[in-house]
Order: C-alpha cells, then structure tokens, then sequence
C-alpha cells in the first residue's frame, strides 16, 4: 500500500506521543475518594493507607445520615466509600445506590464480631454493607461547672443549665432519646408515642437548649460555652485533647435510659470509580492492628473487629457493658413521616 506523506507524518508522530501517554497514564496517581462522619478515620490510618497502597485519599465528612443521603442522592462528589448508620444503610441498598459486597475480595471479614452482625437486622449477611463501628452518642459533662448529675437524659430538663446545653441536631438520635425516656422503642410507630417525645423534646428540654447542632458542640464544649452537650465522645475528646485540665473535668455517659445506637457501617457506592481500592480500603479497616490504632485514637472500645481487642494500648470513654440498654435505629419505612413531622413541622420551628 503506498502511503502518503500525511499518513507518514501521523504515523512519525504516533510513534513519539504515544509511549509518552502510555508513560504517563502508568503514573496516574490513584486516588480513593472517602465521605465519612466528621472525626471518625485517624489521620494515621489515612496516611498508612496511602503509604501501604501509594494511593491519594480524598477524605470529605458529614455531620448526620440525612446531610449525606441528601448530598448522595443529588449527585455526590464523585465518592467511592460512604459510612451510613444502619437504617441508611437499608434505605440506601432499597433505592439502588450501593454495589453489592463481594466477600472474596475482603481477607479480614473473620474479624467481625458475630454478635454485632446479630444485632444488623438491616444487612446480617453483609449484603450491601460491612461494619465500622458499633456505638451509641450519650451526653458529655463538665463537671466542675455541674458536679451533681443523674446519669439521666432528664439533664436536659433542669432549667438552672439553660442556655448552656445542646443536643444534636439529629431527628433519630433527638427523637430516640426522648422516647427511650418514656420507656418506649426508639423504632416505635405508634403516633400517640412519638407525640408523647414531641412534647417532651419541645416542651421541656428545648427551653434549656441553645441549640440543636450536630457540627460544633464540640468546640463550643471547648471553648466554655456549653457545659452539657448530647454528642459522640470522639468529637468532643479530639476538641480537648491539647486541654489537660478540661478533660480531667470532662465526663461522658450513656444514660440509664437507654437510647439509639448505631452500627456504620463502610458502602461501596454504586458509582464508584475506585472499586479495587474501595475494597482495599474496607480490608485495611478491618486488620487487627489497624482497627485497635483506630480505637485507641478515639477512646473507643473495640466493639466491632474481635482480634483488636487484644492489641488495643488505650483508655476507652465507655465500656461495651453500656451498651446493653440502647437500641439500634431500624429503616422506619412509612412510620418516618411520623418522626419527619414531629422534628421539621415542631421541633425546628421558631428557632
């Protein structure tokens, strides 16, 4: 075939350009792109992760399940990896917006505490889902500024700490306390019930509150401003961790009462661009000597992943024995519109 200069020319450039895109996409950097609850990924871990995989992690956070569906459901960022509380977690797999999990490509399932995938109802089988954490939020206390307390969600009834109290700003965790109050489920339908914890939230804890927040309790904790918040330990112990005398003051409890708890758990989006290191990530997690640097970072017991137990260093807030009254929020299905009108409709006005 005679050829032209034209296709002489083309073929001259192909043979300089062509092994320099090759060598350049060979060197792409890979990157994992990570949606998590806010203070909950040690920045040691990320950087492990990166130094084992020489991946980039790109690590963005979420103050409550409602901010990250929302975020999700419009489009996301481009996220591979999201931590969902259990009741999401069913939502979320429901609406078709997370892969199924391939347990082939995850060595460290084993560890997971088959007492925890009991309490799963929403994914036993780790269908959709694999476990991160497996908590509950309680209430935290300066107890130089209140030295007597019930370990109690009545606290956020006493009028002589108004003005300097919050609790989240989370209708689930809000709601579910004052229900468990009442001595009620957390997952009640039962609209007489869930009146009952309106009232209550509306009437006689909001009063004493200066807000509900779920993003800075923490650094108002710290700052003095607030002397009770409802919150996660993790958030307000990072806040105060350079604050010695602050933290020999500080108390965290899970009240008598019980309350929600939660399992987050680690999805793949359906989306997801990064899949191998999705899984990568999710194995990582769940390596023994990982998941006990992760707890020790946050003061957490090692609820989840069995073998870390035994290399856990560290002192945790709370001990897996207060757990034994909460309750896991489940997937509310048609009953959540009761809740979204006692939260939006009641709670939310006027403030």
């Amino acid at each position: 075939m005679k050829k032209t200069m034209k296709g002489i020319v083309w073929a001259a450039l192909a043979a300089v350009v062509l092994p320099v895109l090759v060598s350049c996409a060979g060197k792409e950097k890979k990157e994992l792109y990570i949606f998590n609850w806010t203070y909950y990924t040690p920045p040691s871990v990320v950087e492990k992760f990166e130094q084992e995989t020489g991946a980039k992690v790109i690590y963005d956070e979420f103050a409550s399940n409602e901010d990250m569906y929302a975020k999700i459901q419009a489009g996301g960022a481009g996220y591979d990896i999201v931590f969902p509380s259990g009741d999401y977690v069913s939502i979320m797999a429901k609406q078709g917006m997370l892969k199924e999990i391939d347990h082939s490509r995850l060595a460290n399932l084993g560890n997971i505490d088959p007492a925890v995938l009991a309490k799963a109802g929403y994914d036993p089988e780790m269908r959709y889902s694999v476990p991160y954490y497996f908590g509950a939020a309680g209430v935290i206390v300066n107890t130089e500024k209140v030295p007597g307390y019930e370990k109690s969600w009545a606290i956020f009834g006493r009028a002589d700490l108004k003005g300097r109290m919050t609790m989240l700003d989370d209708m689930r965790e809000v709601l579910g306390d004052a229900l468990a109050f009442k001595g009620y489920s957390v997952n009640t339908a039962d609209p007489a019930q869930i009146e009952e914890a309106r009232v209550l939230v509306n009437e006689v804890w909001k009063p004493n509150l200066t807000k509900f927040d779920a993003e800075a309790f923490g650094k108002g904790y710290a700052n003095g401003e607030f002397w009770v918040v409802q919150g996660y330990p993790e958030v307000v112990f990072e806040e105060i961790a350079d604050n010695a005398d602050l933290k020999s003051k500080t108390v965290f409890f899970i009240p008598q009462e019980g309350g929600p708890a939660y399992i987050d758990s680690m999805c793949i989006l359906k989306d997801a661009k990064h899949e191998d290191l999705a899984y990568a990530f999710i194995d990582f997690i769940h390596r023994p000597d990982i998941y006990a640097e992760f707890c020790d970072s946050f003061g957490f017991p090692a609820t989840v992943n069995v073998p870390a137990r035994a290399l856990k260093t560290g002192e945790s807030w709370y001990q897996p024995e207060d757990l034994e009254k909460v309750e896991l929020k489940d997937d509310l299905g048609p009953a959540l519109a009761l809740y979204n009108t006692a939260w939006f409709e009641t709670i939310k006005v006027g403030e």
